[in-house]
């Protein structure tokens, strides 16, 4: 019996075809689009059985999340009781799916943290690393020796930054240049 047709392709997907990608696909969210990145070789039934593919792994990805924005507000508040106890409390943290440049972000003028749902999937000592720093923003906005002092109080803080530049290294990687 042969496979049924793919479904059509849903308007909130953006399709994105290169002639330097060989062999992989991938997906990510945009706000409330997906991107699919896929080579430009693939026909138009491969075409939508890889967006269909890559919908239900983001699908997955995303119902899978471990820690509700909840609990994330919890964990910051716990965190800077422990190591940041001078910082005012944060009035919002919350997961966004729009931050594909950045782990966090801080808001110090309304006391707001976002941070990367790119950091779900990683271990709970660099979510704690990425919340200390976006936390060390509430006291101090810029990137000076004051605000990287506050960071460095999380006994982690040097083993994550490292995870997280390998992690960035290894996105920026062409494989098929090996």
């Amino acid at each position: 019996m042969a496979d049924s047709p793919p479904r059509p392709i849903p308007p909130y997907v953006d399709i994105r075809r290169s002639k330097r990608r060989k062999r992989t696909v991938s997906a990510y969210r945009d706000g409330e689009r997906v991107v699919v990145l896929m080579p430009d070789r693939l026909s138009a039934v491969e075409e939508a059985r890889w967006v269909e593919t890559m919908l239900a792994r983001l699908e997955k990805q995303r119902s899978r999340s471990r820690v509700s924005d909840e609990k994330l507000l919890a964990r910051a508040h716990e965190l800077a009781c422990r190591h940041l106890p001078e910082v005012p409390e944060p009035a919002s943290v919350r997961w966004v799916s729009n931050q594909n440049r950045r782990w966090g972000s801080c808001t110090p003028a309304d006391r707001s943290i976002r941070l990367s749902t790119r950091l779900q999937s990683m271990p709970g000592w660099v979510v704690d690393y990425v919340l200390v720093h976006e936390l060390a923003h509430l006291i101090e906005p810029t990137h000076n020796a004051t605000f990287w002092d506050l960071v460095h109080r999380y006994p982690k803080a040097e083993r994550a930054e490292g995870y997280l530049e390998g992690v960035s290294a290894a996105s920026s990687l062409n494989l098929e240049d090996f």
